[in-house]
Protein backbone atom coordinates (compact mmCIF):
# COMPACT_ATOMS: atom_id res chain seq x y z
CA UNK A 1 0.00 0.00 0.00
CA UNK A 2 1.16 3.46 -0.83
CA UNK A 3 -0.25 5.97 1.66
CA UNK A 4 0.56 9.64 1.40
CA UNK A 5 0.89 11.59 4.59
CA UNK A 6 -0.26 15.15 4.51
CA UNK A 7 1.77 17.74 6.38
CA UNK A 8 -1.04 20.26 6.17
CA UNK A 9 -3.26 21.80 3.53
CA UNK A 10 -2.32 21.41 -0.11
CA UNK A 11 -0.88 24.68 -1.29
CA UNK A 12 -1.42 26.04 -4.75
CA UNK A 13 1.51 28.29 -5.52
CA UNK A 14 -0.30 31.07 -7.38
CA UNK A 15 -3.42 31.29 -5.20
CA UNK A 16 -1.58 31.28 -1.87
CA UNK A 17 0.87 33.87 -3.08
CA UNK A 18 -1.98 36.22 -4.00
CA UNK A 19 -3.75 35.64 -0.68
CA UNK A 20 -0.57 36.29 1.27
CA UNK A 21 0.19 39.42 -0.74
CA UNK A 22 -3.28 40.83 -0.04
CA UNK A 23 -3.09 39.91 3.65
CA UNK A 24 0.34 41.56 3.94
CA UNK A 25 -1.11 44.72 2.38
CA UNK A 26 -3.98 44.73 4.88
CA UNK A 27 -1.57 44.16 7.76
CA UNK A 28 0.60 47.09 6.64
CA UNK A 29 -2.48 49.32 6.39
CA UNK A 30 -3.50 48.41 9.96
CA UNK A 31 0.07 49.04 11.15
CA UNK A 32 0.10 52.47 9.49
CA UNK A 33 -3.25 53.34 11.09
CA UNK A 34 -2.04 52.26 14.54
CA UNK A 35 1.23 54.21 14.26
CA UNK A 36 -0.67 57.29 13.09
CA UNK A 37 -3.10 56.99 16.00
CA UNK A 38 -0.25 56.63 18.52
CA UNK A 39 1.53 59.69 17.09
CA UNK A 40 -1.68 61.75 17.32
CA UNK A 41 -2.23 60.68 20.94
CA UNK A 42 1.41 61.52 21.79
CA UNK A 43 1.22 64.99 20.20
CA UNK A 44 -2.08 65.77 21.94
CA UNK A 45 -0.63 64.67 25.29
CA UNK A 46 2.48 66.82 24.81
CA UNK A 47 0.38 69.86 23.90
CA UNK A 48 -1.85 69.40 26.93
CA UNK A 49 1.10 68.94 29.32
CA UNK A 50 2.91 71.97 27.94
CA UNK A 51 -0.10 74.24 28.44
CA UNK A 52 -1.04 74.59 24.80
CA UNK A 53 2.35 75.44 23.28
CA UNK A 54 4.27 72.74 21.51
CA UNK A 55 7.76 73.70 20.35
Amino acid sequence: MNQQQSNGPVRRHGADTEIHRRQRGKNLAVLAALVTFIIIIYVVAMVRMSGGTFP
